[in-house]
């Protein structure tokens, strides 16, 4: 009889590698989609199925890397491989449906809204709430769907702000895939927390007050 904890170290590692890869590949994807469609605050959603498809392809892209270790936990807890697509399937699927929000959310706005959700989305980061879902983001909350909605109550700041900014933004993606990743896997800390949130705060100030000194928001 095998011993299921001889059996966790390899599962993990695979699992860790595979949803690595999976990550570069909806990077790749996420950037094709995208191509042509950067605009600044001015940018459209499209239709219903484009943004679906951009969507899931960024989303996977950005909240993978910083999941990857609780689905290797998860899979290598249970010594089956399976055991990683029954984590991240409903996972990926919470921020499915959180694309719908985003999908009904994103119109056509000017510096001031932009800049107002850039605000919004650095003061999010001082809250009890928001410290509440990191931590439980650092926890083991069971499964993906828990995992997920903790992951969405964590990150929902970041990304009203990425969709505010363009959605279609290969930069601001990649800022916000670092910022919630380090989030995820970094334990917190008041001496970078805070004047990250400031900073948040300070950009939205400048998009609202002189809007055209951030890239797109003029």
């Amino acid at each position: 009889m095998v011993n299921l904890a001889s059996r966790r170290t390899p599962t993990s590692a695979l699992v860790l590698t595979a949803t690595f890869a999976l990550a570069a590949a909806c990077w790749v994807a996420a950037a094709r989609l995208m191509d042509g469609m950067d605009m600044g605050i001015a940018t459209t959603p499209g239709t219903f199925g484009f943004f679906a498809a951009a969507w899931v392809a960024m989303t996977a892209a950005m909240m993978l890397p910083g999941a990857a270790p609780a689905i290797a936990r998860y899979a290598g807890t249970r010594g089956t491989l399976s055991a990683a697509t029954l984590f991240a399937v409903p996972y990926l699927a919470v921020w499915t449906f959180a694309g719908v929000v985003a999908f009904a959310l994103d119109r056509p706005h000017g510096a001031t809204v932009a800049g107002a959700t850039v605000i919004a989305a650095g003061c999010y980061e001082l809250t009890p709430v928001k410290r509440h879902f990191r931590r439980r983001c650092r926890e083991d909350v069971g499964d993906g769907l828990g995992y997920g909605l903790c992951c969405v109550g964590s990150t929902v700041g970041l990304m009203a702000m990425l969709v505010a900014l363009d959605v279609m933004s290969l930069f601001w993606m990649a800022l916000i895939t670092l910022l919630a990743t380090a989030q995820k896997l970094l334990t917190p800390k008041l001496a970078i927390d805070v004047p990250l949130a400031l900073a948040l705060i300070g950009l939205g100030i400048l998009i609202v007050i002189a809007p055209g000194t951030v890239p797109g928001t003029s």
